[in-house]
């Protein structure tokens, strides 16, 4: 699409983890805080009511053995594979049950280790320069989220730059399902050829926002210069999204 022909774009949806922060420590720290929060508090709690177990619960569950929970619910719920606070909750009901905690119980801990999970998973960083950026294109563009993840936007500062935020996972279609995308083009009341996507994730961003007919912004580093298909623009950094919507002849903040 050169710049005479371009037509001219309405909306940005973006992706939020990897793309407007970097989520991989964000991730090592949550997933190991709250699990080492719920081992002690769990342990306290056994302690004052008189109660003893040969092992604690992060001793006879380590880690592992969550992540591999998780894994075999998503397997036997596939609806449910990317609602992952659901799966997260179910995993530790069913464990602290095996642990011999008695049901009512085991959902209270449970509930009150998700709530330290998503205390610690909102502790994200965006990059120095998106609040900036998400003011100036806010500007000129409608902007929405389209997140797998389980960060809430609204709780964030940058959650006020975002009239809509779809969570794919709760709706039980993940990207690269094509619904959260239909659903927040909706939403803005904007067609596909009117929307740039922008997010890290070939399968689910790129490819399913393409064959919508959006154009997209791949921000994905340290890739060689192989073409790309027509509407795919490969970035270094989400900074670089004034640039490229100059060089779409889109409007673009200075």
């Amino acid at each position: 699409m050169t710049m005479t022909d371009s037509i001219p774009l309405q909306a940005i949806t973006f992706d939020l983890d990897d793309t407007l922060w970097d989520n991989h420590g964000v991730m090592v720290a949550t997933e190991t805080g709250h699990y080492a929060w719920l081992d002690e508090a769990l342990h306290e709690w056994m302690t004052g009511e008189g109660r003893s177990a040969t092992q604690r619960f992060a001793e006879r569950f380590p880690l592992e053995s969550f992540e591999q929970h998780r894994r075999a619910l998503a397997r036997a719920h596939p609806l449910r594979r990317g609602d992952f606070t659901w799966l997260r909750e179910r995993a530790l009901r069913e464990m602290l049950g095996e642990y011999g905690i008695d049901p009512a119980a085991a959902e209270q801990w449970a509930g009150a280790a998700m709530e330290r999970f998503m205390a610690l998973r909102h502790r994200v960083e965006p990059h120095p320069e998106v609040e900036a950026l998400l003011t100036a294109l806010g500007r000129h563009y409608r902007l929405a989220s389209i997140t797998n993840g389980n960060v809430e936007i609204a709780r964030l500062p940058l959650g006020r730059h975002f009239s809509i935020a779809i969570a794919a996972g709760e709706m039980l279609a993940p990207k690269p399902d094509p619904r959260p995308f239909l659903a927040a083009l909706a939403r803005l009341g904007v067609a596909p050829n009117r929307a740039l996507h922008v997010g890290d994730s070939w399968r689910e961003d790129v490819e399913p926002a393409r064959r919508l007919g959006m154009q997209v912004a791949w921000i994905s580093p340290h890739i060689d210069d192989t073409p790309l298909p027509a509407g795919i623009h490969r970035l270094d950094h989400v900074r670089e999204i004034p640039a490229l919507l100059r060089r779409l002849g889109q409007k673009a903040p200075q």
